[in-house]
């Protein structure tokens, strides 16, 4: 199984950061030792002072392909959830600054959280989505996937050009503005439309 995130996807969130607008998606990845274990809490790790929590909505394919066309893509998956990019954002502005890779700051053990998985056939429209992250019972992220620079099948045709998905493979679509650091002791809450996909515990 592989992880394969998308960076910058949408508007608001490239403003925030003020990063510039990419002409392509900004793919890349994740190790599966990066997923944390269900009913386990995040432990902030002791290399970073701000890592900041990234709600995405996120796909799990469900068959091998290669070169997909964006009109065969919605093939290719049928469960969708939410997730968490945990982001040290220090450490990610230090290799950013000296052009070097991210994975340091968005790879480590326990920086990719998956919530419950439920079928896409639940929502009339995926292309219309809404998905909320709350801290401490507030708000703090509230994205729709029809803001997506890249909807989910173009990521999934794009990123099947250069690798081959397989079964399992796990694709985070990107994350909305409201990026902000969490805390110990933090309460995190993914939402789907109204229904719960995960409940983490900062430590």
């Amino acid at each position: 199984m592989k992880i394969i995130c998308i960076g910058r996807n949408y508007a608001a969130h490239i403003e925030e950061l003020k990063n510039e607008k990419p002409s392509d998606p900004v793919v890349f990845l994740k190790p599966d030792t990066s997923v944390l274990l269900k009913k386990q809490p995040f432990f902030m790790p002791d290399f970073s002072n701000d890592v900041h929590h990234e709600i995405e909505f996120i796909i799990k394919i469900n068959r091998i392909g290669k070169h997909i066309n964006p009109k065969f893509a919605h093939k290719y998956y049928d469960e969708v959830s939410v997730g968490i990019d945990f982001t040290a954002r220090d450490v990610q502005n230090e290799l950013r600054a000296k052009g070097l890779p991210w994975e340091c700051s968005k790879a480590f053990d326990g920086a990719t959280v998956l919530g419950k998985w439920v079928s896409k056939s639940k929502f009339p429209d995926i292309s219309n989505v809404n998905f909320k992250l709350y801290k401490n019972d507030v708000v703090v992220q509230d994205g729709f996937t029809k803001l997506m620079l890249y909807s989910v099948d173009e990521l999934i045709a794009y990123v099947s050009k250069y690798f081959t998905l397989k079964i399992g493979d796990i694709i985070f679509t990107g994350t909305p503005a409201g990026v902000s650091p969490v805390a110990v002791n933090d309460q995190l809450k993914g939402y789907l439309e109204e229904e719960e996909m995960f409940h983490i515990k900062v430590k």
